[in-house]
């Protein structure tokens, strides 16, 4: 394994445990949990180490949020979603408000009805297809607010060099 992969695969792991670290400030909603600090994260590992990354990441903190009792089955569906159209549109259109707006259409909308797949068929809970968009969307919203706050000063400062450790982000000349 490579110098590079190796440092975003640790990276990985330390954006997960941020995400876990920070899950006491979730705001239940209904069966879901409104989780801001997900979103931000999601977007952070997306635009600095990419979409597999991202999903890699989300993944992760679901689990372990789910082992310690502070999130539910639907942080999977909402969180993952988000976090790989994040890094998708990121990647190929290296645009920052592309990168929001994948994590809110993937989180708030196409993961807010995936949510209702795994409420109804796993958790054996009713619902309707939209039942879980709002929240979704109220806790995505939240923490892509943070991440447009926090990801252009980011890059200003450098931070895909410390990611990539040699400067090697295709991204690097991207505008916000």
């Amino acid at each position: 394994m490579n110098h590079i992969r190796l440092r975003k695969l640790i990276l990985t792991a330390v954006m997960a445990a941020i995400a876990v670290a920070c899950s006491p400030l979730s705001i239940p909603v209904g069966a879901s949990k409104c989780f801001p600090v997900q979103h931000l994260v999601n977007i952070l590992t997306a635009v600095f180490l990419g979409p597999g990354y991202a999903v890699a990441q989300a993944f992760v903190a679901s689990l372990c949020r789910n082992l310690m009792g502070t999130g539910t089955l639907l942080a999977f569906p909402g969180s993952m979603i988000g976090a790989f159209l994040s890094g998708l549109l990121y990647q190929k259109l290296r645009k920052l408000p592309f990168a929001y707006l994948g994590e809110v259409v993937g989180t708030g909308l196409l993961g807010g009805m995936a949510a209702f797949l795994i409420a109804t068929l796993v958790m054996g809970k009713e619902a309707a297809l939209f039942t879980y968009v709002p929240a979704f969307c109220i806790s995505t919203i939240g923490g892509t607010v943070l991440a447009a706050l926090l990801v252009p000063a980011l890059k200003k400062a450098g931070a895909e060099r410390f990611f990539t450790q040699k400067g090697d982000n295709p991204h690097a000349e991207d505008s916000v």
